[in-house]
């Protein structure tokens, strides 16, 4: 009697150890309803519970800093490649996040061992087709907004937008520091206003008139157009058209949203499941289909109004590290603040 007591406790001590790591801790700065619901499905087809801390990402990256060793995260899941290598610069990330469907799902530019990209997105430009001929778009380049030829034409979001930070760290690993600080100042000698709102309001700049051209994500163009954020923004969205710059060269601009594995993730095993499940075919497609951005792996298409407004036929430019982003932050602000971008 005295044996089966001591094996029933025994496993009694097992089965609520289990429990208590039968989950994964995911501090989550992407703001997308949908992705609940995706974590969701994740815990119905393992069993493991996904705790979900949500917040900005500075508010989530100054807790895991400052909670060190007893920070509960596991995952780090954020927008842009360059924020998840602020994170790793910061020391507060982890090798190891690796496994068989994240070498053969992601390419290797869009991944490190310590963080993985879930989706794509492009940064591109949007033009008003009514003031902006065909002739001028013929090998437009992210290199050619500083052209002379924009002057008073161009919006874009400030300096300290994280995704104008990676693309012009992008710009700094392609053409070097020197060449991208003259060419910020002839983004800002162009400029039609100075830097204000998000992505979605450098488009209905475009569409109100106020600039011929605009830089934005793709996604935001089908957010717009699906009705989601409103008629205003659904009727601006129908008067631009989107353009997919440096198609003669190295490709359009890419970044990710990123996973990141966290320093002394309590669960890395469970974290490193939860990657593989939003890189699987059904979290693909839902992400495709409700955040609109394009899918990591192949053998998934982006949403109808993605590839019925911006299409599919163009190029990446897939030679560029993305953590190249992080790397060059620092000096892509830098240039930025030199030139004058507000």
């Amino acid at each position: 009697m005295r044996k089966l007591a001591i094996l029933a406790l025994i496993t009694s001590l097992f089965v609520s150890t289990f429990a208590i790591a039968n989950e994964v801790n995911v501090f989550n700065a992407r703001h997308y309803k949908a992705d609940a619901e995706m974590y969701g499905k994740f815990t119905a087809a393992t069993g493991i519970k996904v705790n979900l801390i949500n917040g900005k990402s500075g508010a989530l990256e100054k807790r895991i800093a400052e909670e060190g060793a007893d920070s509960s995260a596991d995952l780090y899941i954020t927008a842009d490649a360059g924020r998840c290598g602020a994170m790793d610069a910061k020391g507060l990330l982890q090798r190891g996040l690796s496994s068989a469907t994240i070498k053969a799902s992601v390419p290797q530019n869009f991944r490190t061992n310590k963080w993985v990209g879930v989706a794509k997105r492009a940064r591109i430009i949007y033009y008003s087709p009514e003031r902006v001929s065909g002739a001028e778009l013929s090998g437009l380049t992210y290199e050619s907004l500083a052209d002379p030829k924009w002057k008073g034409r161009l919006v874009i979001r400030k300096s300290s937008n994280i995704y104008n930070k990676s693309l012009v760290a992008s710009l700094i690993a392609n053409n070097g520091k020197k060449a991208t600080a003259e060419w910020a100042k002839g983004v800002v000698a162009n400029m039609a206003r100075d830097s204000k709102g998000n992505d979605r309001a450098q488009i209905m700049a475009v569409a109100a008139g106020e600039a011929d051209i605009a830089v934005a994500n793709t996604y935001y163009l089908a957010l717009m157009l699906s009705g989601k954020k409103g008629a205003e923004q659904q009727a601006a969205a129908k008067k631009v058209k989107a353009f997919f710059p440096n198609q003669q060269g190295r490709g359009t601009h890419m970044n990710i949203s990123c996973a990141a594995l966290v320093k002394g993730a309590p669960n890395k095993a469970n974290a490193i499941a939860l990657v593989d499940f939003l890189l699987s075919p059904e979290s693909q497609e839902h992400f495709t289909n409700n955040t609109f951005e394009f899918p990591m792996i192949d053998g998934v298409s982006p949403s109808p109004l993605v590839v019925n407004n911006l299409g599919l036929d163009f190029k990446q430019d897939l030679a560029t590290k993305v953590s190249t982003y992080g790397k060059n932050q620092a000096a892509a602000l830098e240039v930025m603040t030199a030139a004058g971008w507000k």
